[in-house]
């Protein structure tokens, strides 16, 4: 599944093309997607493939296409303070998108059915806390895991404002997985070999949106033959900060708020850094594949100007590509300036470092 956007030559770009194609359309998900590079979740002689538009399976390890992850996102309508269920969590690669937009008041938890993937998902986690530079741009809800099958959730769990299920899930599942939600609650899965978005708008009321087609492997079915008696999975427990945590977060946002007045004070603004590789915006025609019961059609989007001015744009960008080629060079890695605000104020070490969630430099 996927395919229906170009590849891109590293994170940005893939993004770049998510937007142009309206599959990623707000500014919390572009926020969330640019934040974390896909790549660092793919085994390392697969990373050539990662800013294509398509899923990825080894094992038992599997990534989504990006397209379907950004519909799934945009429909979950994700707001900080949230509580969210991601079953099949897999990677870890979406619930720690989810977890930059949830904040540190969130709640971020994941069923996943083997072990290993597990574990595979907790060193994604570590690496993306510790070496990241976009860490330090967000409060992070961290996701927690938990192994075994989503479809024995222990029947007292709490119930979630957001849930998504990354497998296929058959009609006779489907109020097993209503009755997570909450009211209010959204949940997305492949339902029937569609993408549905259901909104809980009561007790006993249902808002039920198709969003496209799609081919997910179906849920696994538990298996009693050993003993005869069902798995329950009990869920983590939804924990309240520590005093410790709380003042990290109100220091972090008292240090992040005098860096943005500073900033403002000497003209400069809080603006992102130049990325690298970054092409110049061409005015080009996109396919966009669009998938409707079982159907497949193709449809461009386009300017109005794109005919009169491509041959101007294609002579411009030739022009400009000739008069940077020779000099082009990497720019420096961008400040990371939250970091170095922490490691000039006069505290000790080991305060600095906890601030810094012990991240390595």
């Amino acid at each position: 599944m996927g395919g229906a956007v170009s590849a891109g030559e590293d994170n940005d770009e893939l993004i770049d093309n998510l937007k142009e194609a309206q599959y990623i359309r707000t500014e919390l998900v572009e926020q969330a997607f640019r934040a974390i590079d896909r790549a660092d979740y793919y085994l390392e002689e697969f990373k050539d493939n990662a800013y294509k538009d398509l899923a990825w399976k080894h094992g038992n390890i599997h990534l989504s296409a990006p397209c379907i992850y950004s519909e799934v996102m945009e429909a979950l309508d994700l707001q900080p303070g949230l509580s969210f269920l991601n079953l099949g969590s897999g990677t870890g690669y979406l619930s720690s998108m989810v977890g930059l937009i949830l904040g540190p008041f969130g709640v971020n938890h994941g069923v996943e059915l083997h072990s290993d993937v597990i574990e595979y998902a907790k060193q994604k986690l570590d690496f993306f806390i510790k070496t990241s530079d976009s860490f330090d741009k967000f409060e992070f809800c961290e996701p927690s895991f938990v192994t075994g099958n989503c479809l024995e959730i222990s029947p007292d769990c709490t119930q979630y404002d957001r849930v998504y299920c990354g497998a296929g899930v058959q009609k006779e599942h489907e109020d097993y997985m209503k009755n997570l939600l909450k009211v209010g609650g959204i949940l997305v899965m492949p339902l029937e070999e569609k993408l549905t978005k259901i909104t809980r708008t009561g007790p006993s009321a249902w808002e039920t949106k198709k969003i496209l087609a799609v081919s997910f492997a179906p849920l696994i079915q538990p298996n009693h033959a050993d003993s005869g008696k069902s798995r329950l999975v009990h869920l983590p427990p939804v924990a309240v900060r520590s005093l410790q945590d709380l003042a990290r977060i109100a220091i972090r946002g008292t240090i992040k708020k005098i860096i943005h007045q500073e900033t403002m004070r000497n003209g400069n603004g809080l603006k992102n850094p130049p990325r690298f590789k970054r092409r110049r915006v061409r005015r080009r025609r996109m396919e966009t594949i669009v998938f409707l019961d079982k159907e497949v059609f193709a449809s461009r989007i386009s300017s109005p100007s794109d005919d009169n001015n491509n041959s101007e744009d294609i002579e411009e960008e030739r022009r400009e590509e000739e008069e940077t080629k020779p000099s082009e060079l990497k720019p420096d890695p961008p400040v990371n300036f939250l970091r170095e605000k922490v490691l000039s104020l006069p505290l000790p070490d080991p305060l600095k470092y906890y601030l810094l969630y012990y991240r390595e430099k």
